[in-house]
């Protein structure tokens, strides 16, 4: 039962998350290259924000899930309460800093940490909600609103300023308030689920968890969430330092278009947590090598087909639109990008595995040794190279490849399990010569019928193979209630 309404919300959590692209794939294509300046300064924020995020929450929102499955119903909610008053406490300090700094660092840009402050606020407490929400496996409708509620706000936004409604920082700010009303919304859903009524003293929670213990889970959840903004998403923040905003814009397009393929992951690894949690608690690891090849396999399957349609359709779409110029540089991005995000998905839930059990420390050490990696990488190939943007995304896929090689190893040696088996390599290898056929395919003059075509080629040929070769019992399943349903 509870597998079964796991699966419903990951369905739920998926289906939202490709309405928000859609909504943001129509942004990025027709909106959004008409001022990939504003784009750039807005990305910058974003970066900043999601700097200073992670430092906020403290490790709370994870240890929200860690010390959840073993606590009472009353120390679950001082649990949740707990990491409020964390996130308020240290976004108090970090603004005093702010006021400081201002007079003491000279810096062109020292203003944007204005805009980014309440941005990282907003975004810590959703983050706490969001995790709650998982807990109570309540999280579909808070992932409707966080998808989107930014997807249109940003183009509501651009579509002001580019009508010159607004000034360049109005409408940032005008961008910041949709935040807040998003926190709003999930925190007024959550509660009807969740109420926190009832007094803020933590002595009892304490006493059923080590303060000691909870501080250093906190710590080092901390420095991994730091750490995987330095190592994965630093490129934002690099690239104004060393291009233009202009060539963040373009990058933040790529970024966008790219992301498309995450969501499935992002779904379960987000519904799946609380799950990973108590399998490693309760010394399930049967089921749990049974969920990390299932969810591995289907992630990377769907990742591969979403890829694919991109690989074999994006150039000849994006000529036919009237921002095709502007949206040129980003191609070479997308596929780099595209590959990182789908060797991520392909590892499946190794962070989780690896967060929830007694080793979650060789999460910040590889993080924070991919730190350095990463932001060299960037740094050689902004300096020393004419790569541009392209070499900021190689810089990227190396790291996280890295990254995630890296957790596969360890999860071998301690668990000795991997998310691969035979049927895995079988199902890679037609993925891969499904793809070549397809882009060799000869193209029509007609660049709509050639889009439509391949791309709807690929996709019934990925899904008949796969499921007549039974290469993805998950799919055969799904398939088969369909058909008896109709």
């Amino acid at each position: 039962m509870q597998d079964t309404q796991s699966q419903k919300q990951a369905f739920w959590f998926t289906a939202i998350n490709y309405l928000g692209i859609a909504i943001g794939v129509l942004s990025t294509v027709f909106i959004y290259p008409n001022d990939k300046d504003f784009l750039g300064k807005v990305g910058f924020v974003d970066s900043i924000a999601q700097m200073l995020f992670p430092i906020f929450v403290f490790g709370g929102a994870q240890a929200l899930i860690h010390f959840y499955p073993k606590l009472s119903e009353e120390n679950k909610t001082k649990l949740f309460k707990y990491g409020i008053v964390t996130i308020l406490s240290i976004a108090i300090v970090v603004l005093i800093i702010l006021l400081i700094g201002q007079f003491a660092i000279e810096w062109e840009n020292f203003n944007y940490l204005f805009f980014a402050f309440p941005l990282a606020l907003a975004l810590a407490l959703i983050e706490l909600f969001k995790r709650q929400s998982a807990n109570i496996q309540k999280i579909a409708v808070p992932t409707f609103y966080e998808k989107i509620i930014p997807k249109i706000a940003l183009p509501i936004v651009f579509l002001l300023v580019l009508a010159q409604v607004f000034t360049e920082s109005k409408g940032i700010i005008f961008f910041i308030g949709f935040y807040f009303l998003l926190l709003i919304l999930i925190a007024l859903y959550l509660f009807r689920y969740f109420p926190i009524k009832g007094n803020w003293q933590f002595q009892s929670l304490f006493q059923s968890i080590s303060k000691k213990e909870y501080y250093n889970y906190s710590f080092y959840s901390f420095l991994g969430s730091f750490g995987s903004f330095l190592a994965f998403r630093i490129d934002g923040f690099m690239i104004p330092l060393f291009l233009e905003f202009d060539d963040n814009g373009a990058y933040r397009i790529a970024v966008n278009l790219a992301s498309a393929l995450a969501i499935p992951a992002t779904g379960l690894f987000t519904v799946y947590a609380p799950q990973v949690s108590a399998w490693i608690k309760n010394r399930e690891f049967d089921v749990l090598k049974m969920k990390y090849v299932e969810t591995s396999k289907m992630l990377f399957f769907i990742g591969a087909l979403v890829l694919g349609c991109i690989i074999v359709g994006v150039e000849s779409f994006f000529s036919l639109l009237p921002t095709a110029d502007k949206l040129a540089a980003s191609v070479p991005v997308i596929y780099i990008l595209g590959a990182n995000v789908l060797f991520n998905m392909a590892t499946g839930f190794n962070s989780e595995i690896i967060s929830y059990s007694q080793y979650y420390r060789f999460n910040i050490i590889a993080v924070l040794s991919l730190v350095v990696v990463n932001i060299v990488l960037n740094y050689y190939f902004l300096t020393q190279t004419n790569f541009g943007i392209s070499g900021v995304a190689i810089a990227s896929l190396i790291s996280m490849s890295l990254f995630n090689i890296s957790k596969l190893i360890f999860i071998y040696k301690k668990f000795k399990m991997l998310p691969f088996d035979v049927s895995y390599l079988k199902l890679s290898l037609v993925m891969l010569f499904l793809v070549i056929v397809v882009y060799n395919t000869p193209s029509f003059s007609n660049l709509w019928l050639d889009v439509i075509v391949k791309i709807g080629l690929l996709i019934v040929s990925s899904v008949l193979l796969v499921k007549q070769l039974k290469l993805l019992p998950l799919l055969n399943f799904w398939m088969e209630k369909i058909r008896k349903k109709d």
